[in-house]
């Protein structure tokens, strides 16, 4: 062998003997010294723990916060990693329950499948923030518990409860429906736009994986936390709702029973909706210990103040049908701006004396009939609307009539993003048919009332606002929506919010009918909707009822470039020029002045604010 040979021979054994030893030094290391090997190599199972993430904030039209998060903890306990010797009265004393509850939650069937005294669960849940700093000083003390975070939502403003809804613990239904995203303990939007928007707002739950031993103890992550996954923040939205409006209508429907719902015309955005009675949304807030008896409190109440009147409530909508039917008979050549329809204190047909009318002068225009909201000459075009066919075939004059109110929005979902919406109602040929069917015909005159806004109409409050719009755009609506954008434009709303929505009545014979409605604010039966400096069309109604009638009223304001539509709607009130027309124009002047001016105007608000329709709760 020669002696180059020997040499790399002896290099190839020394290089081999640095390598065994580093080798071994490395064993020695693990095995002597770092016992996260050993301990990795003991874990026998791999859990998951859900990371919450944060729900969407809601503003109002300005940005202010209306529903936030307010953390709340649950705490999750393993049964068979607490401490015998643990100080059970000092615990139950920081958290403030009791020893019986202590041991019942840890009273399981553990030879059920269901339990398993290595995984964890749910010991006590919706702790508020402040109970939890104190209890956290002193968590180290009980081995076998840890803290959960969760989000509950808070209400920085007490407005709005029916607008913003609130979140429950998912059902059964919502797990099976929706296992992706709720498993048992979840929270969801269970009304309003919490409801509407959930999928928008809940955000998508993160993971942590960890691994344990077969007593249940976290050895460390798994994968070094490669397979964990982050959490991702519900959406932020932004609202229409001015919530200064919303709370100032509140006030004023106080100790009533009824809704108000404005519309800014040109987007179709709520400006407000307010049902009454009402109620604080913080009584409904997760981590309100009474929640539970403040929910049963509000589904008792006589006068049911989780029913949301604004979307829910179908009422007939009276004399504020009256413009509809102009613009119908308008539209179709019916009738004429310049004409003059007798009326002598009601409607006569064939010398019979069938409906009543007010004591006015002869309206001579459509204008003066809308001013003088006079029955003989509306339940006349109406008539002549369904005639117009034939005083025989009043199904098909009747069904022509009905398409105009079928693009007006009735009989029909608007599409607001917002749970529960009602349809509202009006008859057609086929129904008068059946009522009539033992007659061989039915005439126009028998179902006169229709023409008055009596009758078999159904109108919710929400309708009768976007009526107001569809008034205040001469002929066009957009869908009224809640949802005005989502913060930092991360993505656009439903393009059909956006859509212009025509319905079919020329732009000309909108001003003769809403001259007639400033002029029933000017001089006519609504004179307590008067604004000095703002131009309000209006038109009131007095809806029948058993017991004392309602009080209705629609508007929108400034008469030129309209920036508010509203509908109002006040039950057992009397008169809609008395409650409903006031409430109305004072929610005008706020949204457009800011402020309420003027002595006499002031007058007004704390004679509305102070009136009380409900009978005090003995």
């Amino acid at each position: 062998m020669s002696e180059k040979t020997s040499i790399r021979h002896l290099h190839i054994q020394l290089f081999i003997g640095i390598a065994l030893l580093v080798l071994l030094a490395k064993a020695a290391q693990l095995q002597l010294v770092d016992s996260t090997m050993r301990q990795k190599a003991g874990a026998v199972a791999v859990d998951s723990y859900t990371i919450y993430p944060s729900r969407g904030i809601i503003y109002d039209r300005a940005n202010r916060p209306l529903v936030t998060n307010n953390p709340m903890y649950d705490l999750l306990v393993t049964y068979n990693q607490i401490d015998p010797q643990m100080d059970t009265l000092r615990f139950c004393e920081l958290l403030e329950i009791d020893r019986a509850y202590f041991e019942t939650i840890l009273e399981k069937d553990w030879s059920s499948p269901r339990y398993d005294k290595t995984v964890p669960f749910t010991f006590l849940k919706k702790i508020p923030k402040e109970k939890f700093l104190t209890f956290q000083e002193s968590l180290h003390e009980f081995p076998g518990f840890q803290i959960q975070h969760r989000n509950a939502r808070s209400y920085p403003i007490p407005s709005a409860a029916h607008v913003l809804g609130y979140i429950s613990e998912a059902t059964e239904n919502d797990i099976k429906n929706d296992p992706d995203n709720y498993s048992l303990g979840d929270y969801i939007g269970a009304s309003g736009v919490e409801w509407a928007y959930e999928e928008e707002l809940r955000g998508t739950k993160g993971k942590r994986y960890v691994l344990k031993d077969n007593k249940g103890n976290e050895m460390g992550q798994y994968a070094d936390g490669s397979e964990d996954v982050d959490p991702a923040s519900g959406l932020d939205l932004i609202l229409s709702v001015d919530i200064e409006l919303q709370q100032y209508a509140e006030e004023l429907l106080q100790n009533k029973r009824g809704a108000v719902v404005a519309i800014e015309p040109k987007t179709g955005e709520i400006l407000t909706m307010v049902t009454a009675p009402t109620y604080n949304p913080q009584s409904l807030a997760l981590h309100n210990k009474n929640r539970g008896k403040a929910y049963q409190g509000l589904r008792e109440n006589k006068e049911l103040p989780l029913y949301n009147r604004a979307i829910l409530a179908e009422y007939p909508p009276g004399s504020l049908f009256k413009p509809f039917v102009g613009l119908v008979a308008l539209q179709e050549g019916i009738t004429q701006p310049q004409r003059t329809i007798t009326c002598d204190g009601a409607f006569y047909f064939k010398g019979q004396r069938l409906t009543g009318c007010h004591g006015h002068f002869t309206c001579r225009t459509i204008s003066h009939a809308i001013q003088n909201s006079c029955n003989t000459y509306f339940i006349t075009l109406f008539r002549e609307t369904i005639d117009q066919f034939g005083q025989n075939t009043p199904v098909a004059g009747l069904d022509t009539f009905n398409t105009y109110l079928s693009r007006f929005g009735m009989q029909q979902r608007l599409g607001i993003d917002f749970p529960g919406e009602k349809m509202g109602e009006y008859p057609d040929g086929s129904y008068f048919s059946k009522v009539y069917e033992k007659e061989q015909r039915w005439y126009s005159v028998w179902v006169r009332s229709l023409g008055i806004g009596q009758g078999e109409l159904g109108t919710t409050n929400l309708q009768l606002a976007n009526m107001a719009a569809i008034l205040a755009n001469r002929g066009w609506y957009k869908t009224p929506h809640l949802v005005r954008a989502y913060k930092n434009n991360v993505q656009a709303i439903d393009d059909k919010y956006l859509l212009k929505r025509e319905v079919g009545i020329d732009a000309q014979h909108f001003e003769p009918i809403i001259d007639g409605m400033e002029a029933v604010v000017t001089s006519g039966t609504a004179k307590l909707a008067y604004i000095s400096g703002i131009p309000v069309c209006g038109k009131t109604g007095t809806a029948e009822n058993a017991g004392k009638d309602h009080s209705i009223f629609f508007c929108f304001a400034p008469k030129d470039d309209p920036k508010i539509a509203l509908a109002v709607y006040v039950e057992n009130a009397g008169f809609g020029g008395s409650v409903a027309a006031p409430i109305a124009s004072l929610v005008i002047e706020k949204y457009l002045r800011g402020e309420i001016r003027g002595a006499q105007r002031k007058y007004l608000e704390s004679y509305i604010k102070d009136m009380k329709i409900l009978k005090p709760t003995p």
